[in-house]
């Protein structure tokens, strides 16, 4: 079966290329499958990679590369994976790979990963009538299916991918106040709750160091903030290259998470694997992956004074945050190649199967013979 998988480039620093990454690598090794990659915004030659570098131009430039090579290659294959985010985003990326694909009769699997999805949903109307085109909805978490069902979408949660063999376990008991915050620096994350936390940590633990990993547009107001709290040993690293990450987590003893929005971070997923214990906010997906008590320390959304809290009770327990280590390293099994690829290989081949069926059939046979139910 031939699998085109459609998203952001390979080389880009976030977390749904980092997923198709994860996925082609695992999937090539599928001898019944024919994987290869078309980037949403893919580099493009000579004078053009010049004008991708002038805003608005880039984004124009870029559309009409990637929807070109969609026209192009698009018919050469049974099935579309298609990664998506939301808001203008999915306008520019999913959409036109699923109405190119339903051009040219192709199955198309729509992945959708934003915690936005309930806002987005709600606002762009035109994105629930663009979904319900797409043959099969694959989401994260089942919290993203429980959202989508509201929308009258029926989706099946595929846990995002982690490789364990990657990350180094350590075990961190007792915890050293040594604490690191990995996510992009955008409002929806709440990094500025770390940082108040993290001011109320470093009043009563003087020596506790914090390490912000990550970009975004947010940076300045944060590092402003961070000098207005007066906070000491306070490093922002901006973004670090993926293989480069094991180390960061490694050199941590605890991770700090205060999402405003969100759906299943890969950075919980990482903490788990490497032994790192998660004090976090309830955003959105995130208690779906992380129970209160159990894999990590959860209070509710904008609760810094609640993080802080929670840090002193892990460090003041031992014990217990043990126990939440132990727990964490055993619920990231759920992610691991072993446990999705079933998952993965069936929804391919149940659309992939139709996809060679449906080219003995006129279109109105096909279109009533839909095997996905949608």
């Amino acid at each position: 079966m031939r699998l085109l998988i459609i998203g952001p480039s390979l080389d880009t620093l976030g977390g749904q290329s980092i997923q198709a990454a994860r996925l082609i690598e695992r999937l090539r090794y599928e001898p019944s499958l024919s994987v290869d990659f078309l980037p949403i915004n893919p580099r493009l030659p000579g004078f053009l990679n010049q004008l991708q570098k002038i805003k608005y131009v880039r984004t124009v430039v870029t559309s009409i590369a990637y929807i070109a090579s969609l026209l192009l290659r698009v018919y050469k294959y049974d099935v579309l994976h298609v990664f998506s985010a939301s808001y203008f985003s999915f306008v520019l990326a999913p959409t036109p790979a699923i109405l190119i694909g339903k051009l040219y009769r192709r199955r198309v699997l729509l992945n959708y990963h934003s915690g936005e999805a309930d806002d987005h949903l709600s606002r762009w109307r035109s994105a629930v009538s663009t979904i319900r085109l797409v043959d099969a909805i694959v989401v994260p978490s089942d919290y993203l299916v429980r959202v989508f069902k509201d929308f009258g979408l029926n989706s099946e949660a595929i846990y995002n991918l982690i490789d364990t063999s990657k990350w180094k376990f350590r075990d961190r008991v007792p915890l050293r106040p040594v604490f690191l915050s990995n996510r992009n620096l955008e409002t929806l994350y709440g990094v500025d709750r770390v940082l108040r936390a993290f001011a109320l940590i470093q009043k009563r633990i003087p020596e506790a160091t914090l390490a912000i990993v990550g970009d975004g547009s947010q940076r300045r107001a944060l590092e402003s903030l961070a000098a207005e709290l007066g906070l000491t040993n306070t490093i922002f690293k901006g973004q670090i290259q993926p293989d480069l990450m094991p180390d960061a987590y490694d050199a941590a003893d605890i991770y700090l998470n205060g999402s405003e929005i969100d759906n299943q971070p890969l950075s919980l997923l990482e903490s788990f694997a490497c032994g790192l214990p998660i004090v976090t906010t309830d955003a959105g997906g995130i208690p779906y992956t992380v129970s209160d008590m159990h894999t990590g320390m959860v209070v509710s959304r904008g609760d810094y004074e609640g993080l802080a809290d929670r840090v002193f009770r892990l460090l003041n327990e031992p014990e217990l945050a043990r126990k939440m280590i132990d727990e964490g390293r055993r619920e990231c099994l759920k992610y691991s190649w072993e446990a999705v690829r079933g998952s993965w290989l069936k929804i391919y081949w149940t659309l992939g199967d139709f996809a060679h069926n449906a080219e003995s059939l006129s279109p109105s046979t096909a279109s009533e013979s839909n095997v996905v139910t949608r």
